[in-house]
């Protein structure tokens, strides 16, 4: 796939990684990774004002300006981490100037934007990617293999969520001002919407309601979106009241049901400084496990269900494998498109009180 850019067909090629933002999402999700791989040389990031970086990697540089990191020959690869409304203007500038692409959820403003940027990356050759590092979280890994077996039998009804207890409003201005990319619905919602589609495809229709819960909030922190199938039904919601939240996958189906807590506990440990290649990494908590509950008509079979270990690293495996010997990207560009269009439904179907067909 080299044809992006001035990247070198070495006999094992090093992807020059630029990371947009050094702040938690940074640090946390995507330096470490890329840190740890031997495909990736992490150059550094772009800083305004506060310069981590070079302080946690002593071998990567402090850019001050986005365009010393699009003009430098020596970039392969831009992660755009940095706030949602600025997704579609990065991405394109760094598509624009010959790099592969790995951009934050959510992945555009609007589905246009989303179109938009996937059109330009095949004009590009580039490869476009959107981080749904979710898909890699131990408790969805559990909720694919149970559906993947299927000892549930036919879903009838599926529920997603991603509940938080957090009533006060984030001093990140970006976040509480409504903009194109603040709200819950496109900080929260991809990553429930996108497992969904991961789990069950394209819905025929969406109906939802958003709203805010928060106190002086301008921003929507409330959803619960109905995404309507054939032959089943499947919520996808979040909020920031759920002082103890109910389990947030529960899988419906003729034969059985699956009750699954949100344990991944990835996140938390690359906050706490854990490196992923600690053993304990992605590991789940004995008390965190799945119960699947099965059995004939007046009978109810209960099973403990572990899960299997969580592995953020998976996505910069593809990444590299998708860049450097043209494999598909971890997580292309149509599925971004398909989270925004679900997303567009919502926000139509909230405004106009009706189902909105897909």
């Amino acid at each position: 796939m080299l044809s992006c850019g001035t990247m070198n067909p070495e006999s094992t090629p090093v992807i020059n990684t630029a990371l947009l933002s050094f702040g938690m999402s940074g640090r946390v999700f995507h330096a470490p990774f890329i840190h740890l791989h031997p495909g990736f040389n992490l150059l550094g990031s772009w800083e305004r004002s506060d310069k981590k970086i070079t302080r946690a990697y002593p071998s990567t540089s402090s850019f001050d300006t986005l365009e010393q990191i699009l003009e430098d020959p020596v970039v392969d690869l831009v992660i755009v981490n940095t706030p949602t409304l600025t997704h579609y203007d990065y991405a394109r500038q760094a598509l624009l100037h010959g790099k592969h692409v790995v951009v934050e959820k959510a992945f555009a403003g609007n589905v246009e934007e989303a179109i938009e940027l996937r059109d330009l990356a095949e004009q590009q050759q580039c490869r476009l990617a959107v981080f749904q590092n979710r898909r890699w979280d131990s408790d969805f890994l559990a909720v694919k293999e149970i559906l993947k077996q299927g000892v549930l039998g036919d879903i009838v009804e599926a529920n997603l969520a991603y509940s938080r207890y957090d009533p006060g409003l984030s001093p990140k201005s970006h976040k509480e001002e409504p903009n194109s990319g603040s709200g819950n619905l496109k900080d929260l919602g991809p990553h429930v919407i996108d497992q969904a589609l991961v789990l069950f495809g394209m819905p025929e229709a969406v109906f939802a309601d958003i709203g805010i819960t928060r106190d002086y909030s301008k921003v929507d922190d409330y959803f619960d979106i109905l995404l309507s199938y054939a032959d089943k039904r499947v919520h996808v919601k979040s909020g920031y009241f759920y002082k103890q939240p109910l389990p947030e996958f529960t899988l419906f189906g003729k034969k059985g049901c699956f009750i699954k807590s949100r344990a991944d506990a990835q996140e938390s440990q690359l906050d706490s400084g854990m490196t992923p290649d600690d053993d304990a990494y992605g590991m789940e908590p004995d008390s965190a496990v799945g119960l699947l509950y099965t059995g004939e008509v007046g009978e109810n079979l209960v099973q403990k269900i572990p899960s299997p270990r969580g592995n953020y690293a998976e996505f910069y495996t593809r990444i590299y494998e998708s860049i450097v010997h043209d494999q598909p990207e971890p997580v292309p560009a149509d599925d971004g498109v398909r989270v925004m269009k679900v997303i567009d439904a919502a926000e139509k179907s909230c405004r106009k009180g009706r189902m909105i067909a897909i």
